[in-house]
């Protein structure tokens, strides 16, 4: 008997929290359709055109029938063919209504808006009705560009500087950077490069800003590529000459090598010349040839020196620049010892097996 009836409480206590459960969820439902809807959503300001990688706003306009409220959070969801760059919008109001600013960036030739949720917080802690903006589908269109495009778009970009030197028997490198508004800067991108990559960058929806790196075959005497200019509707060429710069060491982009072909050859000529001057001192018996000989050996004798080598540290990060964050092309799976080729403040530049230049942290050489 004693059995039976704990049975039955059991059941009592189940079947109850069952019936609970129930009432609250349909109580949840018929509240939420109950509540009070205090916000009010239109759309202000949409594009009517919208490029496939383009950055573009989106306003709406918010009326409030409470007053004094804490704040408006919104939820955002089926984001089709866009990417959000606001996490909060930004806030502008009139006496009457709230401007919400959305900024995004289209990645798709497919993109519409999305359903924006909104809800208002007050300072009592009340819970209202929230309310839904349906997302429309947007005119998107993607560009038919010529190979030279660099895959952005702006309002603006500017090339603020760009240095060219040596990077192997067949290639320069050129860095260059430059300046944007209302641009995915990061997305810089261009066709038919041995090798590039971002040296650094600074993103924004408003203003940003890239250092970038390409490898071109020593044949280009101009660089050019394109971008599309979103306020004259049209692409524009970017063009600078490739101009070899041979700047000491202190400068962040002096990668030129050694060239060993051209040092065997300044050796032949001045051991030749020399040898000239030597026989002119014995057969005009004058001490000014003679002066010349031996300049000329001095010279031979200080190019004959090799490059001093020094022990890079295990694990070292071999950089293509000198710069912070800089490309890491290697890291040395044990000590290494490389050719020291020059040096700047902080870093070290040095020559691999392969004859290539890189760049390592002064931290890094073993001796420090």
């Amino acid at each position: 008997m004693k059995l039976f009836f704990v049975w039955l409480s059991l059941f009592s206590i189940i079947f109850a929290n069952t019936i609970d459960e129930d009432s609250t969820a349909d109580y949840n439902s018929m509240s939420n359709n109950q509540l009070q809807k205090v916000l009010y959503l239109n759309y202000e300001k949409i594009p009517k055109r919208v490029l496939k990688g383009e950055i573009f706003a989106v306003s709406i306009k918010v009326l409030s029938t409470i007053p004094n409220f804490t704040d408006v959070t919104y939820k955002l969801s089926n984001l089709n063919g866009l990417k959000l760059l606001t996490e909060f919008p930004v806030r502008d109001n009139d006496n009457k209504y709230y401007y919400e600013t959305f900024y995004y960036l289209a990645t798709s030739s497919h993109a519409s808006l999305p359903d924006i949720e909104a809800t208002l917080l007050n300072y009592n802690e009340d819970i209202f009705k929230t309310t839904i903006l349906e997302g429309v589908a947007l005119n998107t269109v993607a560009l038919n560009p010529k190979n030279n495009f660099s895959n952005i778009l702006a309002n603006t970009f500017n090339l603020l500087d760009y240095k060219t030197t040596s990077y192997d028997q067949t290639h320069n490198i050129v860095v260059f950077t430059a300046e944007a508004t209302n641009c995915d800067i990061a997305s810089l991108k261009l066709k038919n490069i041995y090798k590039q990559g971002i040296e650094s960058v600074v993103e924004s929806y408003i203003d940003s800003r890239i250092t970038y790196y390409v490898i071109i075959s020593k044949d280009i005497k101009t660089f050019s590529f394109s971008y599309f200019n979103l306020k004259k509707n049209r692409f524009i060429n970017i063009d600078f000459p490739i101009i070899v710069n041979d700047d000491s060491v202190t400068t962040q982009s002096d990668l030129k090598p050694k060239n060993q072909s051209h040092e065997l050859l300044k050796m032949q000529i001045a051991a030749t010349l020399a040898i000239i001057f030597l026989i002119f001192s014995f057969w005009r018996k004058k001490y000014i040839y003679l002066i010349f000989t031996l300049l000329l050996i001095a010279y031979v004798a200080y190019i004959a020196v090799p490059s001093e080598e020094i022990c890079i540290k295990q694990g070292s990060k071999i950089q293509l620049l000198p710069m912070q964050n800089g490309t890491i092309f290697k890291t040395t799976p044990s000590v290494y010892y490389l050719q020291k080729e020059g040096q700047t403040k902080k870093y070290t530049k040095v020559k691999l097996k392969n004859q290539k230049i890189g760049w390592i942290k002064n931290e890094d050489i073993c001796s420090h």
